[in-house]
């Protein structure tokens, strides 16, 4: 199975999709971050599901996702998200959250409850985590890794240099330690790191972070063009063109990369079941 992209999306099933959610009462990374491919991924009946609510606790410059007070967890949220997934009739389901620093063990254990759910509820499902730091703790990500996702993603999203401007409250050598452990854990879960381009880095540091990625043995690579969400947040420096893109992806297979997914709308999770079902044939 390969999700293609149609050639019209009908707004109708677009909407179906948002009403569910609504009633669902369940949030979306891909509304919260204004993600371009929301018509496609909507029109095609998936969704990135948002837990444990939608205010972080962490300051990112470029992220739309709102910045307040957390909301309590709620206990509820893996019967609801079990509910979405089995009317929109997902075989591959992808799970992020927003950062909770203030929660003991950074919402891995909601993370646990909600892979536990889908694989319990839904024969044959398979389950992406796109995680938080969790501040680096291995007993966090044991207790996500127990629940044996298909593949454990953690975004670096930009180049070490650039961290304390565009990754505030996180550390570039901290997300390096979640997939390298994450490896030492669970060797046979593929992990997955995304990378934006556009916030000043020049081409070396983006190749030096591919290249730290894969000393992690990261096996799965997303990289895609930042778009400003506001006048607020930190500005677009460069749009790379479509020929820079394909010498990225070039240099990320030779790299080793199992699979790589590089241009300017690709995010995170886009084309994911294609990664995934691409390692399993590797």
């Amino acid at each position: 199975m390969i999700f293609k992209v149609k050639p019209v999306i009908k707004l109708s099933k677009v909407n179906e999709v948002k009403r569910l959610l609504r009633r669902s009462m369940l949030n979306t990374v891909c509304e919260e971050s204004r993600c371009p491919n929301i018509s496609e991924c909507f029109g095609e009946r998936t969704a990135t599901f948002m837990i444990l609510g939608d205010r972080c606790t962490r300051g990112c410059t470029f992220c739309n996702v709102k910045r307040k007070h957390p909301v309590p967890v709620d206990p509820e949220e893996p019967e609801r998200l079990v509910k979405a997934v089995k009317a929109l009739g997902l075989e591959y389901v992808v799970i992020t959250s927003v950062t909770r620093d203030d929660l003991p063990d950074g919402g891995a254990g909601h993370f646990a409850r909600c892979i536990r759910a889908l694989k319990e509820n839904i024969p044959g499902i398979k389950v992406e985590v796109l995680i938080p730091d969790f501040r680096g703790s291995r007993e966090a990500l044991e207790v996500v890794l127990r629940e044996r996702p298909d593949v454990l993603n953690h975004n670096i999203e930009t180049v070490r240099r650039l961290y304390p401007e565009v990754r505030v409250g996180s550390n570039y050598e901290r997300s390096l330690k979640v997939l390298r452990i994450s490896k030492e854990i669970a060797p046979n879960v593929p992990t997955k790191s995304a990378l934006i381009v556009g916030f000043g880095e020049t081409m070396e540091e983006l190749f030096e972070a591919m290249e730290d990625l894969r000393r992690v043995d990261c096996d799965f690579l997303t990289v895609g063009q930042y778009y400003a969400p506001s006048l607020q947040h930190h500005p677009v420096v460069k749009f790379y063109t479509p020929e820079e893109f394909s010498l990225i992806e070039k240099r990320a297979y030779e790299m080793g990369f199992r699979f790589v997914a590089c241009g300017p709308n690709v995010r995170s999770s886009y084309r994911a079941f294609e990664g995934w079902l691409k390692a399993q044939r590797s």
